[in-house]
């Protein structure tokens, strides 16, 4: 199976079918949005109710998504021959359901419905989710000339990229004037000097420090004006005659208390009442990102009414989601290329260490940067294959999960149970990998930082919407 293939939804026999000739299942006539899978219509649910979907639909959603993905896995490694093949064929690889990606954009729209997602391009910059997203309307949040460049070459209009770094680089400032990419946020004065210089007709948005204590990788200690700043801020921007159009704040990635967003658009309001008393008529607020998938509805719950009380409706709203959008839609399969057996002090049974193609100088990097904890499930073991399996714990056995590199420090796992005696050459699988993994692996050691991508859709509104 080509990196590049697609899978259709629901899941289809494509081992005899080529890119260039594989004619996925679609439903032409009707609209992406009118698209659902098989089974009951979801309850109809309202603005932050803080509900999913759920029922039957859903449940055989899942399954199929589950089914596809594993068929794309064992489809890939079933074309290696690790005793024969070229030399990095049996590297690890991804597989990214585009379904799921749809999914949690439909997601969003149920339970923020006011928010406009604009997707931050450094979580996963994957070209293929980039284009999806894009067909789906959303904006993006681009950090750099790189990211603004790879957006643009999708024909996304400038007007749907905020360029969100508050300390640019001039020449990249050019580059946006010359792009036509307007809206920028700052959160210090040197900003504001050289933007007047080298954008003076930038769509500036004031980028506030907020309480992140309860986020998993904090960001104010970096970025964000201190409240007791801001009206200086805005009285230098007036003067220089600069175009200040709205109010940023970050909570933190991985924000765990969604009360930090409810503190945030309160201290927000507090700028825009500034603003107004400055001269400026601010019409845009930016809450951010810090959106996790498993605590989303919760946040949407406190969010959702915390903008409607303190903002009018004439206000629009948008947001910087990252890893909400992609973690779940990526599984990585790696291969265990070599085992050590260790057998520990008091202890009949031994314990294996064993070392895969990729760790934390590779896909793995948020174990170091990210507070990621990815889980290992076993893949392939012999012959064998097994996915979303349960072990009793009767068959766990205890591993330390190792990196190819030479470097100590590229662990991935220091005590991981999972079944029976693994061997040279069996499979690992991690869920959950779509979020600062592929976008910050390096070349230490010169191992690769560009690993395969295997595509599958679970759901037909994404199969719509692919070229």
């Amino acid at each position: 199976m080509s990196p590049s293939e697609t899978v259709a939804w629901p899941p289809v026999d494509i081992s005899s079918h080529s890119e260039s000739s594989f004619q996925p299942w679609c439903p032409q006539a009707m609209a992406p949005s009118a698209l659902a899978p098989p089974g009951p219509v979801p309850p109809a649910v309202t603005p932050y109710s803080s509900k999913r979907f759920v029922g039957s639909a859903a449940t055989s959603t899942k399954h199929l998504a589950q089914a596809s993905i594993f068929r794309a896995l064992q489809t890939h490694i079933n074309a290696i021959n690790p005793d024969e093949c070229e030399a990095g064929v049996e590297d690890a690889f991804f597989v990214a359901d585009l379904g799921e990606v749809y999914r949690q954009h439909m997601r969003w729209k149920m339970n923020l419905p006011r928010v406009e997602p604009f997707y931050a391009v450094k979580c996963n910059g994957d070209e293929k989710v980039l284009r999806l997203l894009a067909a789906l309307g959303t904006g993006f949040d681009c950090a750099s000339k790189a990211e603004i460049q790879q957006v643009l070459n999708l024909g996304v209009n400038p007007s749907r990229i905020i360029y969100a770094n508050p300390c640019k680089t001039a020449s990249y400032i050019r580059y946006a004037a010359e792009e036509n990419v307007r809206m920028m946020t700052f959160d210090n004065a040197e900003e504001l000097y050289k933007v007047k210089k080298f954008f003076p007709d930038a769509r500036l948005f004031l980028r506030i420090c907020t309480d992140d204590s309860k986020s998993l990788c904090r960001l104010s200690l970096k970025y964000g004006a201190p409240l007791d700043s801001t009206r200086h801020l805005l009285e230098l921007a007036r003067d220089l005659r600069l175009d200040v159009v709205g109010v940023s704040f970050h909570v933190g990635s991985g924000s765990y208390d969604p009360t930090a967003f409810v503190t945030a658009v309160q201290d927000a309001r507090r700028v825009f009442d500034e603003a107004a008393e400055v001269g400026y008529d601010l019409r845009t607020l930016d809450v951010g990102g810090g959106y996790g998938n498993d605590n989303f509805e919760a946040i949407a719950a406190v969010l959702g009414p915390a903008i409607d009380q303190y903002f009018q409706s004439s206000v629009r709203v948008i947001a910087e989601p990252g890893r909400y959008y992609v973690s779940s839609a990526f599984t990585i399969a790696t291969h265990i290329i070599a085992r050590r057996t260790v057998q520990e002090d008091g202890s009949r049974n031994p314990s294996y260490m064993i070392y895969l193609n990729d760790g934390v100088y590779g896909n793995f990097s948020g174990i170091l940067f990210d507070h990621q904890k990815p889980v290992p499930k076993v893949l392939k073991h012999g012959d064998e294959y097994s996915f979303e399996s349960t072990p009793t714990d009767s068959q766990l056995i205890k591993y330390s999960i190792w990196g190819p590199t030479c470097d100590g420090i590229d662990c991935v796992s220091s005590s991981s149970y999972l079944p029976e005696v693994l061997e040279v050459g069996d499979w690992l699988y991690f869920s959950d990998m779509g979020a600062y993994s592929k976008c910050s692996a390096t070349k230490f050691n010169g191992f690769s930082d560009n690993h395969d991508v295997v595509y599958v859709v679970s759901d037909p509104g994404a199969l719509a919407l692919l070229p």
